[in-house]
């Protein structure tokens, strides 16, 4: 990825070690963090083991994220690997060999782009490049600040067709078709390395593991003593204070949040934020929030994203379609509207 960038307010604000009881058997017996995905990445344990045992779990996450940071990012090559990268820069020119990891994730992201009808797509790369582009000229010259050309986005609208990824499965190769198209996971790529990352520390017996990829949250199994831990949901109205809007409590699960108040800039002073509508190739302004609560982090990575581009009446379909999945939307005015089943998480 293109750098380390530390939201003003990590979106799900890091996890309040918090319980509702106090004492020792709340506080992590270890935590240690890395810097993949453009964000901090903590790995908190609250097991009954030694220093040594949780020093082996880290590394094998570590380098888990590391691979997966490494395979994703479409800004950068490595020595010894064929990444995004690589396949975006030989788009329209022949396949890439590449690792099946890579191919497994595509075809997942394939998947989700037929779930939520086209709302999370990884080949609009050709747009969103043009909103990252703006971003960073603001971040520099923030009295230079522009929103992209209309005829540029309406040129780059014509290369988003997921379609135009081609993966053969047996072969492990990708290839796009489109010259003009690119691919951007940034929709799902966090959630579903911390889904892998959960998947490892479950297959070597670890429980009691608190997984926070820059907000993303997975929480492996519950504390010691069975109860789950409490984390609050950013107030979009405060988000540079401590001010939560609301709080659940996690248990073997995964809770991810999409906000309007992270990677902003400002033109003609109007607030634009990276989340962009597919339909109007400009944000979105159904809600300034949207978190999602389901058991797969990955599932809840692509969810945040296209509920927070669907209105609240879809979302809630897609919700109750899928099952499983609670999902709690913010408006620009301040209410709340949620699924059912969040009440059973819910905080009052």
């Amino acid at each position: 990825m293109k750098r380390l960038r530390i939201p003003i307010l990590i979106l799900i604000s890091a996890l309040l070690l918090t319980a509702l009881s106090c004492g020792r058997a709340d506080e992590p017996m270890s935590a240690t963090y890395y810097e993949y995905f453009d964000t901090v990445c903590y790995i908190r344990s609250y097991a009954d083991e030694s220093e040594e045992s949780f020093s082996e779990n880290c590394a094998e996450v570590e380098a888990l994220l590391k691979e997966y940071h490494r395979l994703f990012d479409i800004y950068h090559e490595y020595d010894g690997m064929n990444n995004l990268c690589t396949v975006n820069l030989n788009a329209g020119i022949s396949p890439v060999k590449v690792d099946r990891r890579l191919t497994e994730f595509l075809i997942y992201a394939k998947e989700m782009y037929a779930l939520t009808d086209g709302e999370i797509n990884i080949a609009m790369g050709s747009v969103l490049s043009l909103w990252h582009g703006c971003r960073e000229s603001a971040a520099k010259t923030p009295e230079n600040a522009a929103l992209p050309d209309g005829a540029e986005l309406s040129e780059a609208a014509k290369h988003i067709s997921i379609d135009s990824i081609v993966i053969d499965e047996s072969a492990s190769t990708v290839y796009i078709s489109d010259t003009q198209t690119s691919i951007d996971v940034g929709a799902i790529g966090k959630g579903y390395a911390a889904e892998r990352a959960a998947e490892l520390l479950q297959q070597r017996g670890v429980s009691s593991y608190v997984l926070n990829l820059g907000g993303n949250l997975r929480a492996v199994g519950s504390k010691p003593n069975g109860d789950g831990w409490v984390t609050g949901i950013t107030d979009p109205s405060a988000p540079s204070s401590n001010a939560f809007a609301a709080r659940i409590i996690l248990s073997d699960s995964s809770c991810v949040t999409s906000g309007s108040y992270e990677r902003c800039f400002t033109v003609g002073g109007k607030e634009y934020h990276h989340i962009i509508d597919k339909d109007t190739l400009f944000p979105s302004e159904h809600f300034v929030s949207v978190t999602v609560i389901t058991r797969d982090s990955a599932l809840a990575d692509a969810l945040s994203t296209a509920l927070f581009c669907m209105t609240y009446e879809d979302g809630l379909a897609l919700c109750t379609n899928i099952g499983s999945v609670d999902a709690i939307w913010i408006k620009k005015d301040g209410s709340i509207l949620s699924t059912e089943g969040v009440n059973e998480f819910l905080i009052k």
